[in-house]
């Protein structure tokens, strides 16, 4: 869903994704609490969206106003040539073409070097993946909300408001990882350089062998030496 606009929609590009106090309140009303939360939470995602929809708006201009003068000096610097060869321009338009040529270069280089088509279009990536998010989050909450009034409920109700805060946190942070994995983006894309190969997880543990095979053993044979191997009885005449 788009969001609608509104007075925080230029606030929102003047400041950056910074969170929020989190609502403490009295738990004394389960259902109000948890109404508060989802607004909370709501809000947040409403914002996220609006920073990175505001966000596009100046990318996207300064993009293809560096396209429009990339294609105009690769043009210029193409045709100038021709027509100083024909003769109908007057002398020295190879040099202008020249010239163009250069600043049409200039501008691809400068849209790649500040990755402003490259930003622009994870912003608009971004804010479609968090408006997707945001749809699940309103349909789920109100799945559990039609649960909990036509009933049978299942559970107690503190087993509702753990679910229900389940929900909430799921969302909040599956939004927080898109925004991480923009910023992630975002950061190997102003480098410029190549992606720092993947560290492997504390976690894990060491690669399975694949293929059924064994691993080696423990201590090594010393060089020079052969393995012992058991030997078989010949079989016993029938």
């Amino acid at each position: 869903m788009q969001p609608q606009p509104g007075n925080t929609a230029g606030s929102a590009a003047n400041r950056d994704l910074t969170g929020t106090p989190f609502p403490l309140g009295d738990w004394g009303e389960p259902a109000d609490r948890l109404d508060e939360l989802y607004r909370w939470v709501e809000s947040q995602a409403l914002r996220t969206v609006e920073w990175y929809l505001s966000d596009r708006v100046r990318k996207r201009r300064c993009a293809r106003a560096l396209r429009v003068g990339t294609a105009l000096g690769v043009i210029a610097g193409a045709a100038l040539p021709l027509l100083d060869l024909t003769g109908v321009a007057p002398d020295g338009a190879t040099g202008w073409g020249y010239l163009s040529l250069l600043l049409g270069a200039a501008c691809m280089a400068c849209d790649r070097y500040f990755g402003l088509t490259s930003g622009w279009m994870r912003d608009v990536a971004t804010a479609q993946a968090v408006q997707r998010r945001l749809q699940a989050l309103q349909f789920d909450w109100a799945s559990e909300s039609v649960r909990e009034v036509l009933g049978p409920t299942e559970g107690t109700a503190s087993e509702a408001a753990e679910r229900c805060l389940g929900v909430l946190r799921r969302f909040s942070e599956d939004v927080t990882e898109l925004v991480r994995a923009e910023t992630a983006d975002w950061m190997v894309d102003f480098r410029g350089g190549p992606t720092p190969p993947a560290l492997p997880s504390v976690s894990a543990g060491p690669p399975r062998p694949e293929g059924g095979t064994h691993p080696s053993t423990r201590f090594p044979l010393p060089p020079g030496t052969r393995p012992n191997m058991p030997r078989q009885r010949p079989p016993e005449p029938r």
